[in-house]
């Protein structure tokens, strides 16, 4: 990317410092698994701590943003035009159970628009953000959608419940934010799944569209309950086709 917003450079240093964190309690979790007591209140402290830290380090510059988070809820402030959509870790139950398959998503909604999206994988270290009109990129590279034009030979991300519904080749991650960037990036084909989250998939709508994917129309301003659909424009015709009782 030439150039970075101030915006995304305030997101990617929030990533990094929370990333730290995650990294080290993920670390705790192999001993915790044969514990009495179990990692699930430790994975729910780390999932609130790693929140509050985002949340902190998102305000230190931007102090009258409002905030849409998975654990806080809806926060206001004074400036409800500027928000910042936040998921400290999609794919906990990844993380619960000591799977190496998790990531941090963070976007910006600028009057009702998704302006900037990250999403990281701490873990692994790819960092996948976009910006409206600049493109999506990982690791500082430019990617695209897939080119694939045979559904037969494409691969999609969804949910268990997905696979009851059609007869695409899918995978079951456990992390929607990840297949999403998988997308755009062009490793799964397109992604499809139903009663979704906005803090799960923000970031990654903008992410399909900035590397000249599709998604599928919902309501904006909806938080909960979001069937989305996505892929690259090659195939979106033919997979919402395939998904028609989806």
């Amino acid at each position: 990317m030439n150039s970075i917003t101030p915006n995304l450079n305030i997101m990617i240093k929030a990533c990094e410092k929370v990333s730290k964190v995650i990294i080290r309690d993920f670390g705790e979790i192999e001993n915790l698994q044969v514990s009495k007591k179990g990692p699930r209140d430790f994975v729910t402290k780390t999932d609130r701590r790693a929140e509050e830290i985002i949340i902190e380090e998102l305000s230190k510059s931007k102090k009258n943003f409002s905030f849409i988070t998975e654990e806080s809820g809806i926060l206001k402030n004074t400036d409800v035009d500027n928000v910042w959509i936040i998921d400290p870790i999609d794919g906990t139950t990844n993380f619960l159970h000591g799977i190496p398959h998790f990531a941090i998503s963070l976007a910006l909604k600028i009057n009702n628009e998704i302006v900037s999206g990250i999403i990281f994988d701490p873990i692994k270290n790819e960092m996948f953000y976009a910006e409206k009109n600049n493109g999506a990129y990982f690791n500082n590279q430019r990617i695209r959608v897939s080119k694939k034009n045979n559904l037969e030979e494409c691969l999609f991300g969804t949910n268990i419940e997905g696979v009851k519904f059609t007869n695409l080749n899918v995978r079951c991650s456990g992390s929607a934010s990840l297949d999403l960037a998988y997308v755009s990036a062009g490793r799964l084909d397109g992604f499809f799944q139903n009663k979704l989250n906005i803090w799960d998939i923000a970031a990654g709508i903008l992410l399909i569209e900035e590397a000249g994917g599709k998604v599928n129309n919902f309501e904006k301003n909806k938080i909960s309950n979001i069937n989305l659909k996505a892929s690259s424009t090659n195939i979106f015709t033919k997979m919402m086709e395939n998904l028609d009782k989806f």
